[in-house]
């Protein structure tokens, strides 16, 4: 069988100059994969997290890599809509405005419907979803007022296309998510900011490993079509892709980084 282990590709600078805000950025997944391909392909990132020791810790490994000018961060829990403001305050004070905004923030969580509680269900759609609109909201904000145009990145999943048992909080959740993002492409056209969702199905990180079991793991993988997960930083091309010039006619589209789709 044909090794289809993919390899990593060098920057090329695709978003020179441009500022950025990610969320849920701390640590080994898609977050942290994105804030450092941003970093390889020339952005200055701010990074935020709700765990403020682990963002403290990425953003001095990032900075010790790429100079502290490039990156910051600042802690945000995207269920608090002051939090939120405080962050694109901070990028504002910081850069003077922001050129991309990725929403990465999500929870998982597995549950059987008819034994699932309230409270299990709020808690995944007020991260996933309702953190998606807080920061999503707070971005548009942002870029009708200063006039020069912005893109806004959303992480999904391919669970808002296809049934998983006991995924029936987090599948609503990004199910919402594509919707929310081509209405609000459909909204923000009018002042030139594009807003595009990524639909990853396992990129696999060392916090995935402890909280799955090995058996739908293997199961998962088992569905691609290449026979194995995805790397964060795969995921993390795609997102630079849709931040970057090369998908400037792009709006409203959910880009599936897995075989798994409609």
């Amino acid at each position: 069988m044909t090794d289809n282990k993919a390899q990593y590709v060098p920057g090329h600078a695709l978003l020179d100059r441009r500022t950025a805000v990610i969320t849920a950025a701390a640590g080994a997944g898609i977050g942290g994969a994105t804030a450092r391909r941003f970093l390889e392909e020339g952005a200055r990132v701010l990074i935020s997290d709700a765990h403020a020791r682990r963002l403290k810790e990425s953003e001095a490994a990032l900075a010790a890599e790429f100079g502290a000018a490039a990156v910051e961060s600042q802690v945000c829990d995207v269920t608090d809509e002051a939090q939120v403001q405080a962050l694109f305050d901070e990028a504002v004070r910081i850069h003077g405005g922001l050129d991309v905004v990725v929403n990465n923030a999500g929870l998982g969580g597995t549950a059987e419907l008819v034994d699932m509680t309230d409270e299990q269900w709020s808690r995944v759609l007020d991260v996933t979803l309702n953190g998606t609109f807080r920061c999503t909201r707070a971005a548009l904000r942002m870029f009708r007022a200063a006039g020069r145009g912005g893109v806004v990145v959303n992480n999904a999943s391919v669970v808002g296309w296809r049934a998983q048992a006991g995924q029936a909080h987090y599948a609503a959740a990004k199910a919402g998510v594509m919707a929310l993002t081509r209405c609000a492409a459909v909204e923000a056209a009018a002042y030139g900011v594009r807003v595009n969702a990524v639909s990853p199905s396992l990129a696999m990180h060392p916090h995935l490993v402890k909280v799955t079991s090995a058996e739908l793991l293997e199961e998962l993988t088992a569905r691609e079509a290449f026979g194995r997960y995805a790397e964060p930083w795969e995921v993390a091309n795609v997102i630079v892709f849709l931040a970057s010039g090369y998908s400037s006619y792009m709006t409203g589209e959910t880009v599936s980084v897995s075989s798994q789709h409609p």
